[in-house]
C-alpha cells in the first residue's frame, strides 16, 4: 500500500525551488526528501512525504496523529527496514 508518512523537516539544502531538499525525521530515522511540491516549508515544519517527495505540509498534531495510525497498522515496517 501506497501512503504518505508523516516527518519533521531537520535541514534544508539548495536555494533552487525544483532542486530543494531536506533531512526528514520520520520519528528518529532520518531520509533526504524533495521539497520542491512545498516551496514554503521550512526548518521545523511536519510534512508529508510520498515516495520521496513532500506533498503537504501539516500541523505537527496531525502528524503525531498520522504517525500513531501508521504504527498501529503495522505501515512503519518498509520505513523501519529501509534505514537497516
Amino acid at each position: 500500500m501506497c501512503l504518505a508518512v508523516p516527518g519533521k523537516i531537520v535541514s534544508i539544502s539548495g536555494d533552487d525551488p525544483v532542486l530543494r531538499t531536506g533531512k526528514v525525521s520520520f520519528g528518529g530515522i532520518v531520509k533526504e526528501v524533495n521539497l520542491s511540491c512545498v516551496p514554503e516549508a521550512k526548518v521545523g515544519d511536519y510534512v508529508m512525504v510520498h515516495v520521496g517527495f513532500a506533498i503537504s505540509i501539516v500541523d505537527e498534531s496531525e502528524a503525531q496523529r498520522a504517525f500513531e495510525y501508521l504504527r498501529q497498522m503495522d505501515e512503519l515496517i518498509e520505513l523501519q527496514e529501509d534505514a537497516r
